[in-house]
């Protein structure tokens, strides 16, 4: 019988028949398939190589046969057309079916699906710090990605996305959001989930290296408007240690301790300088940028702030490993809390403060231990853990193990720029010549 839209509805069941295919006798492959229950679909029949195969075609209804557009502007073909398209795939080579089952599984491969996995392996194997960043960029950031399957997202889809950053947040953010992502696509190549990197080729904009050393007012105005919340902690700890944002704000209790500091000889017949004891922050490998562990020693102001910060339980009663934030993770906060840091300096100054970031502490430290201190810079270098630093003295299979490399010279160093953070912070007045320069 040829397959109309009148012999849909003329095709009919014999006695004791469930189910049965009426094949077109022009077409080959092309069936209507009845079954008792009155439903009509469409199917086609094809042979590859000794194996045989039939896939459903949807139901049967006199619209089959009307091709169409859709609303992306793509053909909707008849379904005599289609019939015919996909004899003509069979023919070189191709597997419908088992086409329509990957095509199908990988309708749930989206972007957010994936990312799910995704954030999950960074999460084994990433600082919570940096891990945290790669979560902002992936849930917040790359959310526009979300609906569309991965294996499917093209350049131009990746390009508009990190043009909008550009304009919203930034060149900084932007490159940083690729970057993210491109590290995404990768571990989905990997995975078998994608065949392609869609970041590769998109425009990176250029950045230019940060100098930002900040003033003594800026400084003071920064610790007396940050406030004794966990950001304004963090910024104080920050400041007097010299140490990463991600560092602090995951800080836990157990990396809270005390640690000796060895006995030293004395140099040309000077007594020896007795061991002594110290509170320091006792950083792992797995918690700072260079994979190495870290002291830092505590001075008294530093101290005295995580002494302020009492232990928190969670809602089960067990008591929280980090020090600030809530729920199972480190502090997160940081955009609102700036913001409204910058906004209350603003309101004390008339204007707002020069474009500052927290991780210009370090560099302000550095500098002034450096300048003003007489710190010796391979003392600055093992302050701020600048382990591939010739001058830390920490580079090699040395620096790998001695993680109490000058020590002593440290301890001596951060008391010596509290002192000097205490006597700039502690000011009543700013002349108006440092704020005007």
């Amino acid at each position: 019988m040829e397959l109309t839209a009148k012999s849909i509805s003329t095709a009919k069941l014999g006695p004791g028949e469930k189910d049965k295919i009426f094949f077109d006798d022009a077409l080959p492959g092309f069936g209507l398939r009845v079954r008792a229950g009155g439903s009509r679909s469409w199917v086609f029949q094809y042979q590859i190589g000794t194996k045989s195969r039939r896939m459903s075609l949807g139901p049967a209804t006199p619209e089959s046969f009307k091709s169409s557009k859709g609303k992306d502007g793509s053909p909707n073909l008849g379904i005599r057309d289609r019939v015919m398209q996909l004899s003509l795939d069979v023919k070189h080579g191709k597997d419908p079916q088992a086409e329509k089952v990957e095509s199908r599984a990988r309708a749930s491969d989206t972007f957010e699906t994936i990312a799910a996995d995704y954030l999950k392996a960074k999460k084994a194997e990433t600082r919570p710090g940096t891990y945290q960043e790669t979560e902002r960029h992936i849930l917040k950031h790359s959310r526009t990605l979300n609906g569309l399957q991965v294996a499917k997202i093209k350049r131009r889809d990746v390009a508009t996305l990190l043009g909008t950053i550009r304009t919203n947040s930034g060149p900084v953010a932007a490159n940083r959001v690729r970057s993210t992502l491109s590290d995404f696509f990768a571990w989905a190549i990997g995975e078998g989930i994608a065949e392609s990197n869609p970041v590769i080729g998109t425009n990176k904009t250029e950045e230019t290296s940060r100098e930002r050393v900040l003033k003594d007012f800026e400084l003071r105005l920064i610790w007396k408007h940050a406030g004794d919340d966990d950001h304004g902690t963090i910024l104080k700890l920050m400041m007097l240690t010299g140490q990463r944002a991600d560092e602090i704000a995951n800080l836990g209790r157990s990396e809270i301790t005390k640690v000796e500091v060895p006995r030293k000889r004395g140099e040309d017949g000077a007594p020896d300088l007795p061991a002594y004891e110290i509170d320091a922050i006792d950083l792992p490998g797995e918690r700072t940028k260079n994979k190495r562990p870290h002291l830092v020693p505590l001075a008294a102001a530093a101290k005295a702030l995580l002494d302020a910060k009492p232990a928190r339980a969670d809602a089960d009663g067990k008591l929280r490993e980090f020090v600030f934030g809530i729920g199972q993770r480190g502090f997160s906060g940081w955009s609102r809390c700036k913001e409204r840091l910058d906004e209350r300096i603003a309101k004390e100054l008339g204007r707002p403060l020069e474009p500052y970031r927290p991780h210009d502490f370090r560099r302000t430290m550095s500098t002034k231990m450096n300048d003003e201190l007489d710190v010796l810079p391979h003392v600055v270098e093992a302050v701020l853990n600048h382990v591939s630093s010739l001058q830390s003295g920490k580079k090699g299979v040395g620096g790998v193990y001695n993680k109490a490399l000058y020590l002593r010279e440290r301890v001596v160093a951060l008391n010596r720029w509290a002192q000097h953070l205490n006597a700039i912070t502690s000011e009543n007045v700013v002349s108006l010549r440092e704020v005007a320069s």
